[in-house]
């Protein structure tokens, strides 16, 4: 993620200022997923972190820049803290350097760096992940007990390390909700799905838990005015337009718009990463119609794609039409003609 727009009035606080605060507000969804998942969700973040840390010094070097100013925005490391996040718990570590390597390396220091990066980084580095090793990246384990004897959990640490073999770590995992019930056949009518209980007991209400703390922490964001309410509204609004149309056309095969709202990365997605304000529009019109625009293609994607939950392909998508919403829909100064071959001034927040 790179430079936040703040709503401000007045003198806008620093980069580095901005970019903390967004890692506060990951710090309750972290904390759950930890709590559910265990600690191999701490195991993602740091290792995420210092991967993006070491990327940005080593490309800034490379390219003869200032390497104490380049970190200290923490723009590198809140990359690597969502992509972290976003990863299924104790992903070895290779996988999660690969991961960093494409999104500060790929998706932000070779377009110029901070706040030149058309695409959103940590998603570039999740889709890249999800296309190419798909094994590893959806081996989400079933939730766990945070104990004190998962620290010396021989299996977590042979997990991060990378040593236990794909068919090991298949028998160590279980479906997420939205995988469960993207794959339960045409043939299944979701009440039956239901009944089956396909997913180990609690995993709705852990998936659920996340969610609101996921909510909390863009909460936050909002009463900080580090983010605008505009993406993360009309993301929902529109996919729970969409859920809701599907859901009463064929509740026997569709999933209710709770379920959607309340599973996967959907809250995550809308607070924390459609929200990253280089790669997304940055007027209110504009930022409404791409939030929109995220909401829809999750939705059909979900529904009638090859992946279950689709939060990054959509946001990745939307960024390619940034640069014409901010044609469009920034409005002309008071007095000038409206010509659509040339942007206006963008409209401060």
């Amino acid at each position: 993620m790179s430079m936040m727009h703040a709503a401000q009035v007045g003198a806008a606080p620093s980069t580095a200022h901005l970019m903390r605060w967004v890692i506060v507000a990951t710090l309750p969804g972290i904390a759950a997923m930890t709590f559910y998942f265990g600690l191999g969700v701490i195991s993602n973040v740091l290792l995420a972190g210092l991967f993006a840390l070491g990327a940005e010094a080593l490309i800034v070097t490379l390219r003869q820049r200032p390497v104490r100013p380049a970190l200290r925005d923490s723009s590198a490391l809140l990359t690597g803290v969502l992509l972290g996040a976003s990863l299924p718990p104790a992903s070895p570590w290779w996988l999660i350097a690969v991961g960093v390597m494409a999104a500060v390396v790929v998706a932000k220091q070779l377009y110029g760096g901070l706040g030149h990066n058309p695409f959103n980084p940590a998603m570039v580095g999740y889709a890249l992940l999800l296309v190419s090793f798909p094994t590893y990246m959806t081996l989400w384990s079933p939730p766990q007990a945070l104990t004190a004897e998962s620290l010396f959990n021989q299996t977590l640490w042979a997990q991060i390390i990378g040593s236990l073999p794909p068919a090991t770590l298949d028998a160590l995992s279980g479906a997420t909700p939205l995988d469960a019930f993207k794959h339960k056949g045409e043939a299944v009518l979701a009440s039956e799905f239901w009944a089956s209980q396909p997913l180990p007991e609690g995993t709705l209400i852990t998936w659920r838990n996340v969610a609101f703390a996921w909510l909390i922490g863009g909460l936050v964001l909002i009463a900080k005015r580090i983010i605008s309410w505009h993406i993360p509204i009309a993301m929902l609004g529109s996919m729970m337009l969409l859920a809701t149309l599907f859901y009463a056309s064929d509740p026997s095969h569709f999933a209710s718009p709770l379920f959607h709202l309340l599973t996967g990365a959907t809250l995550f997605g809308a607070f924390f990463i459609a929200t990253d304000p280089v790669s997304a529009a940055t007027s209110q019109r504009g930022k409404l119609i791409y939030g929109a625009g995220i909401g829809a293609l999750v939705m059909i994607i979900r529904t009638f794609g090859g992946y279950p939950d689709a939060v990054a392909f959509a946001v990745l998508l939307m960024n390619l039409c940034v640069p014409l919403l901010d044609i469009y829909t920034v409005p002309r100064p008071s007095g000038h003609a409206n010509t659509a071959t040339h942007s206006a001034p963008k409209e401060p927040l």
